[in-house]
């Protein structure tokens, strides 16, 4: 009997996971959409995930560290750097309050980067107000500079979530969303994200984004 309750113990540790959150209350949208899928293996350095996603495989092997012009700074730095809401959403998978956070109905434009790395991660021509009280983007700006986790919670409930690749960040997660123009919704912290305004991307060493946004005469840069 002792021996039968100890291993479902076990079990439900391991399908726990860390830090579950954005709970189904709270958001608008179908946590199991996505197959079951074994999870992540490092191969020499390589992170590897095989996403099953409306019919198709996106196989998302890319070298660790294989981005261009960013790092992730040392745990020690960061949590110098870093509030502690933003270290507990980064670095412990936490999760900020709805509607109480920086970006959720910021309606500049410009686009939004990892708060570690620097990293390019979403655009604000990609946002849009989903009603959830956090950050909302129908897609990533960089793909490539945007993981996606399978994660359970006990036996039924399963969860997508992003983490930023260079930076191995917490994001959010990713939900199917009908309001969406694409059908899902990145669900974003603000926390984990920093906003460089279209004004800003030449200054910030950003200016390869700014042909994105069309340029206003009544502005010094342009």
């Amino acid at each position: 009997m002792r021996s039968g309750f100890a291993v479902l113990l076990v079990i439900a540790a391991f399908l726990l996971g860390p830090g579950l959150s954005h709970s189904a209350e709270k958001q608008a949208g179908t946590d199991g959409m996505f197959a079951q899928l074994p999870g992540p293996t490092f191969n020499g350095g390589y992170f590897r995930l095989t996403q099953v996603f409306s019919g198709y495989t996106n196989d998302m092997t890319k070298p660790a560290g294989d981005v261009p012009g960013y790092s992730r700074p040392s745990d020690k730095e960061l949590r110098k750097a870093l509030s502690p809401l933003q270290y507990k959403v980064t670095r412990e998978n936490g999760t900020e309050p709805p509607f109480k956070n920086e970006y959720w109905n910021n309606d500049k434009e410009g686009i939004y980067v990892d708060i570690v790395s620097g990293e390019p991660l979403f655009s604000s021509l990609d946002k849009f107000r989903s009603g959830t009280g956090w950050p909302s983007f129908t897609k990533p700006l960089e793909p490539d500079n945007v993981a996606k986790k399978m994660i359970r919670k006990l036996f039924f409930i399963k969860r997508t979530e992003v983490r930023s690749q260079l930076g191995d960040s917490h994001l959010g997660y990713l939900y199917k969303d009908d309001s969406s123009p694409t059908g899902t919704r990145y669900s974003i912290n603000s926390a984990a994200l920093r906003f460089i305004p279209e004004e800003d991307l030449q200054k910030e060493g950003y200016g390869m984004y700014s042909h994105l946004f069309p340029c206003d005469k009544e502005k010094a840069n342009c």
